[in-house]
């Protein structure tokens, strides 16, 4: 992929994110391609920095986030593409000298708001009052509000500055290989079409676990908890890529018109619903990698009597002709065995069982998404013998066997997507209001009926209720099959 000449200017430049995960990304990019003599990170924020100790900082913070490849020399080439712009966000004049690096070349120009959506108003209103706004493009990151109305708001302050082909909003899971690949299964092979449909797929269960808590994000997480942060976005975005029917093409609106299509076509919940296909959890004092993990209601930051959930288990469906009947799995937890995510896609069984009974979850495609990027397919073969004996076995289908290019990290797949304007793996507006509008009654009903979280151990896969869940439909969780 050839780079054109870029400005990247990076509002919340010294915040977490910017030293885990879009510097490092950034990085990697720079290996790959190098960038043009003109290209710059500007990494703007409050802190009293000099382009010098900015990039001091980098080498004392962000070289240790670095996992792969790294090489001193090239380091210190890349940092001379990064720059450092002290800002007050809520000034308007200090937006001048911004506006005279950035009109200083032709470059691409792509402002990434890595900060809270709090100041995305003064952000875009100092942009837009010097004219950065034109021929630019903008980068959101979540979470975009707490509910709907909230989300629109948001979506109207960035929308008043920034037309929506010019807005980016991303979920890094887009950018991961694992969710590319899918897409090529489904669309680029004619076999897997026949049977990607409700007369052959049994289930289908999205899994996102992590096995850290809330770290130091207390006060954040108390008043934003799993359904917000982790269903809204990343666990529907990825049912999006299961279920949509092929695009007309893959451009970006005909990409997210078949995502939206399917977000439209879920099952809005009943109260009723809410309460017997919805499980909310909370982590309790246990064990995660051989270490003690305090309860959620220890961890500093969250108020004694918290009913934010660490947990959501959810059962989905979607109303139309391809996935009518079939059970979408959702689920999400913190302080779980392992950090994972995966897609597991489960086949009926055959029809007619001519060699034997066979096992739940014999056919089955698991699409693991991390720590590691795999696809698996699982089936049944005979076993070595003189009687027909069967046994599973498992397909691996890694392209890392076939291609020799390296994986790219969401980030830094989406990051260079922003760079060359391409919106496919962004989330348009309407789709992300229509994730929140089938959410929103899910909350309320929590807050209406006073549903209090059930407790699961730490170091558990979740309470015993989301188990009574998906076996009430005769089905186990992939880890137990």
């Amino acid at each position: 992929m050839n780079t054109p000449a870029f400005s990247l200017i990076m509002f919340g430049g010294t915040g977490d994110l910017a030293m885990r995960k879009l510097l490092p990304a950034l990085y990697q990019s720079y290996l790959d391609d190098g960038f043009k003599p003109t290209s710059f990170v500007m990494c703007a924020a409050r802190s009293d920095y000099s382009h010098e100790t900015y990039r001091a900082w980098m080498n004392d913070s962000v070289k240790q986030h670095v996992k792969e490849r790294f090489d001193e020399a090239k380091w210190q080439a890349f940092l001379l593409h990064i720059e450092y712009f002290r800002l007050d966000a809520t000034n308007v004049e200090s937006y001048l000298p911004l506006k005279q690096r950035v009109e200083s070349n032709d470059n691409e120009r792509v402002f990434y708001l890595a900060t809270s959506p709090s100041i995305f108003e003064p952000i875009c209103t100092g942009l837009a009052a010097h004219g950065l706004n034109v021929n630019a493009r903008v980068v959101v990151e979540k979470p975009l509000g707490h509910d709907l109305k909230s989300c629109q708001e948001i979506n109207d302050v960035i929308g008043r500055v920034f037309e929506e082909k010019q807005i980016y909003r991303i979920d890094h899971y887009l950018g991961k290989e694992s969710v590319q690949n899918l897409m090529a299964l489904r669309f680029g092979n004619s076999f897997f079409e026949p049977i990607w449909r409700r007369e052959r797929i049994a289930n289908v269960q999205i899994t996102i676990s992590e096995e850290l808590g809330i770290e130091k994000r207390g006060d954040f997480y108390d008043e934003t908890g799993a359904l917000r942060d982790m269903v809204q976005n990343h666990l529907l975005q990825l049912l999006c890529i299961v279920a949509m029917d092929p695009p007309a093409s893959m451009d970006a609106d005909a990409v997210r018109d078949a995502k939206l299509a399917v977000l439209r076509s879920l099952k809005p919940m009943t109260q009723d619903e809410v309460l017997s296909n919805v499980v909310r959890g909370q982590y309790k004092a246990g064990t995660v990698g051989g270490k003690d993990a305090p309860a959620f209601l220890d961890e500093a930051g969250i108020a004694p009597n918290s009913a934010t959930e660490t947990y959501v288990a959810i059962k989905a469906e979607i109303n139309n002709w391809r996935f009518a009947g079939v059970p979408f799995y959702l689920r999400t937890g913190k302080r779980m065995p392992k950090r994972m995510a995966e897609i597991v896609v489960e086949f009926k069984p055959v029809a007619y069982e001519l060699l034997g009974k066979t096992p739940q979850g014999s056919n089955r495609l698991v699409i693991e998404l991390q720590p590691e990027e795999s696809m698996r397919m699982y089936c049944m073969a005979k076993r070595p013998g003189n009687t027909m004996r069967l046994g599973p076995v498992h397909l691996d289908m890694d392209s890392d066997d076939f291609f020799t290019e390296r994986r790219m990290d969401g980030y830094e797949r989406l990051l260079l997507d922003a760079i060359h304007g391409n919106l496919a793996l962004f989330v348009r507006r309407d789709e992300q209001e229509q994730a929140w509008r089938w959410v929103e009654p899910i909350m309320n009903t929590w807050q209406d009926q006073s549903v209090a979280p059930k407790l699961y151990t730490a170091g558990t896969w979740g309470p015993a209720a989301a188990n009574a869940l998906i076996a009430r439909d005769g089905f186990n969780w992939h880890e137990e099959l």
